[in-house]
């Protein structure tokens, strides 16, 4: 009775309250962009916490108690309009206003967008006013927290690692689920053993903002699970030019001793550019015939041999050039550019053990290869993006071409026992190998408003990749090692040769997409559009080894001169010896026509749902071990998907939304894994593509609470879950032969977890905290994959599993993760802004490989990651950036498991791989000019 009595009496109140209010609403335009709608201007009053942001159409609502107020509009980059109001009861004040750029510091330049994507705030509102669930970070973001490149960028989002060379993997699901759009058009990837193009290769120089879709919304591409990321890249938009430098210490691999190719030493090494010195010889010709070449061809052959430098590593560096002007033509028309070129070099030592296992069933099971790996590694990485905008009235053009390049020499030692022949436990395997890839993108996109009151509009784009992935020349030999010399004999693959080309001949994308905004206050929206696109890649992989002969004792470092000599004398030669497989051709194609709607159900409710109809295709062409002139074998994959998508937001405030989310989607493979060829090692691991895996299919849910109580502030809490049919994994299966990892079909898996996100100001708790807030995001998950039976291998023949598990967790699957940061800012002086982060990571251990009888399976122990970023603008001029990279410096850790049901394990340790990849320490330094 006392609470009825409550609730009737704070009724009375707030209705007695509300009757004594007013409200000021109005339209907030940009002066810059032909007075279009300015999204995410605040608008507050003046001496108060009251306060509010406009909509996406430029729109706000005040409800204010009767009085006399000052009303202030800004927005970053903006100048700042008050107006004085008055308020009465029952009555509303129309009061719209015009914004101009104003004068302020280049880090809040707008570079990418009419609204400024790169701050914080504006992204923190955008995702709240959103009826998707997406996360964002932009420019400010990255550069607060020390970030150079994309990749790392995304780690500092909900439920995202980093895990070393594999890329991203989101909610515990690995690079296999993700997909990349560039400017909301479909691009490929750049390496065969990646889903998509390793964003490390973005330097956050030419990006505006990233966008990050964990839910299925029907205008992105179907083959989805774990995240689309969507990289809006700079097109220029204020006149800026920019000089930066920056320079790299990482323990134990700068200033250390250090091996490299003899090739790669001088300049052109040091710049990435000696692929061209270790391309295939063209005597060999396009189509092989395996080949014997005389000693003489020999020498003449080649251009580069198996001689490495030793030295001591030197700094890590970098540099950058950024330029961008805008100008006021004509007619109101705007024109902006954007030109940016980076380099960057890293020298990487890795050390640490390398085993594989071999065994039988119910007998003993142990190490074959038991080494001790060290590798080398300089990578060299380049990139240059030339954008350009263009607007006048109703019409929007932009253009970008960017180019990425990517180097990576590598010398690799592996020492200690080879097939589990004890009795030697000094054999070295040497491996001399570059990895080059090239990327090419150019894109033109456009919109246009159909009606002078922009309730209809059109916007398209097209894309052309041209990409290309090479390890040209990449060679290796073992024998014994006796000090500083090895005893090693030509014939089998001692001093072989292989060359890998996977080029990408082209990838066009594109997009079209109608837009009607309807309904009383035209909030509503209904679009129709198309996405697709087209590619072809062909593969190349060719072996050139030598003639049998007898053993000789030459020093490790220094071959190449009693390699000469025995070649004038006839002593061995070169020959080819590729096989039926060396070439095989991928076409893949995606077509699909989607229709959305957004709809207000009075104020609180939002729906976006809608459907895709989405045709993919692949056919792989390949050849066995057979004749190089048989006629391909061709495996096609052809399936028409119905996808529905259903995105609800329900308002519980002005400050606090519920979200609610479903779709159906598909997974593709990574282009290695459908591959019709045998990736071979000198340590005689190998990976195996196979041609016959389906795409998976997946059901998404996500439930969602999230709370903001400043425009600084976040609380969300969330749930998700996934069904996926047919799921693609990594498998292993070890023999006398060698170890093969290879990918099947392997089952039917569920998952489901947990998400908690917040951004914290300290100044809440204590004021003296106020410079000082925290993030912190976590996951939880759990995963089960119902294995099947039988699987379909990569000669299409349908056999018996091996797994070792019937039932599971999924591969690649983290059950728990952490990304946390604090943030400090402080000035010491009136134009000396300083900014102070702490970010730490780290992941559950999951299983990097599935196991086959009688092995367990290949578990990646936890990692943790601790970084500090300082960021100070010294003046209008120089900004200074002190980085402290992977403070911890922990293990890299991967096991076999403990489930000995099916083999004795005779070993201590059940340790396959460890390193350390050191603690790096970076300076920055950029000149604005």
């Amino acid at each position: 009775m006392r609470i009825r009595s409550l609730i009737i009496t704070l009724f009375f109140c707030l209705t007695a309250f509300a009757q004594n209010k007013g409200t000021v609403s109005g339209t907030i335009t940009d002066k810059e962009l032909n007075n279009e709608p300015l999204p995410f201007a605040s608008v507050t009053i003046k001496g108060t916490t009251m306060g509010t942001s406009t909509d996406m159409e430029g729109k706000y609502t005040l409800t204010l108690p009767e009085g006399n107020y000052t009303l202030v509009v800004s927005f970053v980059g903006y100048e700042t309009a008050e107006t004085a109001i008055t308020i009465k009861a029952d009555q509303n004040i129309v009061l719209d206003q015009a914004l101009g750029a104003g004068s302020v510091k280049l880090d809040d330049v707008v570079l990418t967008q009419s609204i400024n994507r790169e701050k914080e705030s504006v992204l923190l509102l955008e995702q709240k006013n959103a009826t998707v669930i997406k996360q964002s970070i932009g420019a400010q973001e990255l550069s607060r927290k020390g970030v150079s490149d994309v990749e790392e960028g995304l780690t500092k989002i909900t439920g995202i690692t980093k895990v070393g060379s594999r890329g991203l993997f989101v909610r515990g699901l690995e690079d296999r689920y993700n997909n990349l759009l560039v400017n909301g058009l479909a691009v490929p990837s750049n390496n065969p053993f990646r889903k998509i193009i390793p964003l490390d290769l973005f330097p956050t120089d030419i990006v505006g903002a990233i966008d990050v879709y964990k839910t299925f919304n029907t205008d992105i591409y179907g083959d989805f699970a774990g995240g689309t990321f969507n990289i809006a890249t700079s097109k220029g938009g204020k006149s800026i030019t920019k000089l930066s430098i920056g320079v790299g210490y990482t323990t134990d691999n700068n200033l250390s001793d250090f091996s490299i190719s003899a090739d790669a030493g001088g300049f052109k090494g040091f710049m990435g550019l000696t692929g061209k010195d270790r391309m295939r010889p063209g005597i060999f010709g396009t189509v092989p015939a395996n080949k014997t070449l005389t000693g003489q061809q020999s020498l003449a052959a080649f251009k580069t041999g198996f001689d490495v430098d030793t030295k001591k590593s030197p700094l890590n560096t970098s540099i950058g050039v950024l330029h961008g002007e805008k100008f006021d033509l004509k007619n109101d028309a705007k024109f902006s550019y954007l030109l940016s070129l980076n380099f960057d070099n890293s020298y990487k030592v890795r050390d640490g053990l390398d085993r594989t296992v071999n065994g039988t069933i119910d007998g003993d099971a142990g190490f074959f290869n038991d080494f001790n790996k060290k590798s080398y590694q300089y990578e060299t990485n380049t990139s240059a993006l030339i954008g350009a905008s263009y607007k006048v009235g109703a019409l929007d053009l932009g253009a970008n071409i960017f180019y990425l390049r990517n180097t990576r020499n590598s010398i690799e030692d592996q020492l200690g026992v080879s097939e589990d022949k004890v009795e030697n436990p000094n054999f070295l395997i040497r491996t001399n190998q570059l990895d080059q890839s090239d990327y090419l993108t150019a894109q033109l996109t456009g919109k246009y408003f159909l009606t002078q009151d922009k309730n209809q509009s059109i916007k398209g784009g097209l894309s052309f990749s041209k990409t290309s992935y090479q390890q040209p020349d990449r060679k290796f030999f073992s024998g014994s090692k006796e000090g500083e010399n090895i005893i090693v004999s030509y014939g089998g693959n001692n001093f072989l040769r292989q060359y890998l080309d996977i080029n990408g001949n082209f990838y066009f994308s594109g997009m079209a997409e109608y837009n009607l905004k309807f309904g009383k206050d035209k909030n509503q929206s209904f679009t129709f559009g198309y996405n697709g696109n087209i590619s072809n890649a062909e593969t190349s992989y060719r072996f050139v080894s030598t003639s049998s002969g007898a053993a000789i004792t030459v020093p490790v470092n220094r071959i190449d001169a009693r390699l000469e000599s025995d070649l004038a004398a006839e002593v061995f030669n070169f020959r080819e010896s590729s096989n039926g497989q060396y070439q095989t051709k991928l076409s893949e194609s995606v077509n699909a026509a989607y229709a959305n709607i957004l709809y207000h159900f009075g104020e609180k409710w939002e729906l976006n749902g809608g459907i895709r109809a989405e045709m993919a295709t692949r056919e792989t062409k390949y050849r066995e071990n057979s004749s190089f002139g048989d006629p391909f074998r061709k495996e096609p994959f052809d399936k028409f998907y119905v996808l529905p998508a259903l995105n609800v937001k329900y308002s519980l405030s002005d400050r606090a939304n519920l979200r609610l989310a479903s779709g159906l989607t598909y997974t593709k493979p990574v282009q290695i894994e459908t591959l019709g060829i045998t990736y071979i090692n000198a340590d005689g691991t190998s990976v195996s593509g196979n041609p016959f895996l389906v795409n998976s299919d997946n059901l998404n849910v996500d439930f969602k609470y999230e709370f903001f109580p400043t425009n600084k502030e976040m609380l969300a809490i969330g749930v998700f879950g996934k069904s996926i049919s047919n799921a693609i994994e990594r498998s292993f299966q070890a023999s006398a032969g060698g170890f093969i990892t290879t990918f099947f079909n392997t089952g039917d898996a569920t998952l489901y977890g947990a998400e908690l996100e917040f951004l914290l100001d300290l100044g809440r708790i204590n004021k003296n905290l106020s410079d000082l807030s925290l993030g912190f995001n976590t996951s939880l998950m759990q995963t089960e994959v119902q294995t099947n039976p039988n699987v379909i291998n990569s000669n299409g023949t349908l056999v018996q599993s091996r797994e070792s598990h019937p039932t599971r967790e999924l591969q690649g699957a983290s059950k728990w993760l952490i990304n946390s940061d604090l943030k400090y800012q402080f000035n010491l002086a009136k134009e000396w802004s300083n900014t102070v982060s702490v970010v730490y990571s780290v992941f559950g251990k999951r299983i990097f490989s599935v196991g086959t009888i009688p092995f367990d399976h290949i578990y990646e122990l936890p990692v943790s990651k601790l970084d500090l970023v300082w960021t100070s603008k010294l003046s209008q001029h120089f900004d200074f950036k002190f980085s402290a990279d992977n403070i911890l410096n922990p293990d890299v850790k991967f096991e076999i498991g403990d489930d000995t049901s099916r083999s004795n394990f005779t070993e201590t340790s059940r340790l396959l791989q460890d390193y350390k990849r050191g603690v790096g320490f970076s300076l920055g330094l950029s000149y604005t000019f």
